[in-house]
């Protein structure tokens, strides 16, 4: 999704949009250039993929930015391209 979204309202509602809408994503942590960041993981149909990698850059406690990369670059964070699918259980 290659777009920008500018200020809290905004980003919070695109944020909603992709993780609110009934799609379970589990969040992988890593660290890219000192800063937070994770792969997200989705699994339409048992594995689960991951879906790329998104940075936060902070600013003291808040986040002032947010970078997503796509799936290509989780090997060079140690994310694997996808995972065994969890057991419900």
């Amino acid at each position: 999704m290659p777009l920008e979204y500018e200020g809290r309202d905004v980003v919070a509602g695109f944020c909603a949009g992709i993780f609110g809408s009934g799609r379970r994503f589990d969040l992988v942590p890593t660290r890219a250039n000192g800063q937070p960041a994770f792969g997200p993981t989705w699994a339409p149909c048992g594995i689960r993929h991951g879906t790329g990698l998104i940075v936060l850059t902070l600013t003291g406690d808040r986040i002032c930015a947010m970078n997503r990369f796509d799936n290509s670059v989780l090997p060079w964070f140690g994310l694997p391209r996808s995972l065994p699918s969890r057991s419900t259980r």
